[in-house]
């Protein structure tokens, strides 16, 4: 298995961050599969996939470097590069780190993906970091962008999330859940994925976890500065389903507090309440505000976000009626 090994102060001074960056690859590789995790990136693949597959057509060289550089098992070094420790780059700051690489770096990266063979033909060429960033800069733009805001929200709210298991569980109940391979050992031994490679010392490098909205995650360094391990988040972009509030708790709180407290079983924004319940901004706010006060509720702030969700006795209260 692939395996880090970090030390305490590393582990305790690990952080999450977002990158759109790393929102924008992710994107790529689930337009490149073409396969749906949910409703709602069927939708997605539905409305893009078209324009993207007219774009790849444009130029022999992108579907190789797609399929090379994001499909394999491997992904090509510089078309994943590690986000800045505070997380705070826009996309054209962490595009522009793609942008700078060396065109014979970015053949190597490629080649060591493929496995070590020769590249074809119409990789042989010294734009690729162009090619590629314009690529990406295309995803962005036409794809990503249009609905940034409410991906936003989702990674925002799985940060929360995962930050409140972190303070309940420890390192081992946050990090066991964030990939299907990935697993705390114990005794500093941090397992990122199943690959047969040597373990890797990362003490005294600032450790970050990086949540997409696409049903995909990878690994990647800037070593012996920062390491990543990019994963999916909770939230899917799909709408959800009604919420199914129990007869007696809408009895008890009023049908449209119960509402917004079923509906917290994740961290969730008022902007997304107020579109789920229907209700007016003015009256989501007076309910939440009723639930904190009752400390039903917890909020935390997450970036430009402030986030809502269950305390244990929120938990208990629904729970309770659940049985």
């Amino acid at each position: 298995m692939g395996w880090w090994l970090v030390n305490a102060d590393t582990l305790a001074g690990g952080r999450f961050v977002v990158s759109p960056l790393a929102e924008v690859t992710a994107s790529l590789k689930t337009l490149e599969r073409g396969s749906a995790a949910h409703p709602g990136e069927r939708a997605w693949l539905d409305t893009y996939r078209p324009a993207y597959r007219a774009r790849l057509a444009a130029d022999p060289a992108a579907p190789l470097l797609v399929r090379i550089g994001l499909c394999r098992s491997w992904n090509a070094d510089f078309l994943t590069p590690t986000p800045a420790g505070d997380g705070g780059q826009s996309f054209e700051e962490e595009l522009a780190w793609i942008r700078r690489t060396p065109p014979a770096a970015a053949r190597a990266d490629l080649a060591f993906s493929l496995g070590g063979g020769p590249l074809p033909a119409e990789l042989e060429r010294d734009d690729l970091p162009r090619l590629a960033a314009e690529l990406l800069e295309w995803v962005w733009t036409e794809t990503v962008l249009p609905e940034w805001p409410r991906r936003r929200r989702v990674i925002e709210a799985d940060i929360v999330a995962r930050t409140e298991q972190l303070g309940r569980g420890g390192w081992a109940a946050a990090l066991d859940t964030l990939r299907p391979e990935m697993r705390w050992l114990g005794e500093g031994r941090l397992q990122i994925n199943a690959h047969d490679h040597p373990p890797r010392e990362i003490s005294g490098a600032r450790l970050l976890f990086v949540p997409v909205t696409p049903r995909t995650g990878w690994v990647s360094w800037d070593e012996p500065h920062r390491y990543a391990a990019v994963y999916p988040c909770a939230g899917a972009l799909a709408e959800p389903a009604a919420a199914q509030v129990p007869e007696a708790l809408g009895a008890l709180l009023g049908p449209v507090r119960a509402t917004v407290l079923v509906l917290l079983d994740t961290p969730k924004s008022t902007t997304q309440l107020v579109a789920l319940t229907g209700q007016a901004l003015g009256s989501v706010g007076r309910h939440l505000k009723i639930l904190l006060d009752a400390r039903l509720i917890h909020r935390r702030r997450a970036g430009r976000s402030v986030l809502y969700y269950r305390t244990d006795a929120g938990e208990a209260l629904v729970g309770a009626q659940r049985e």
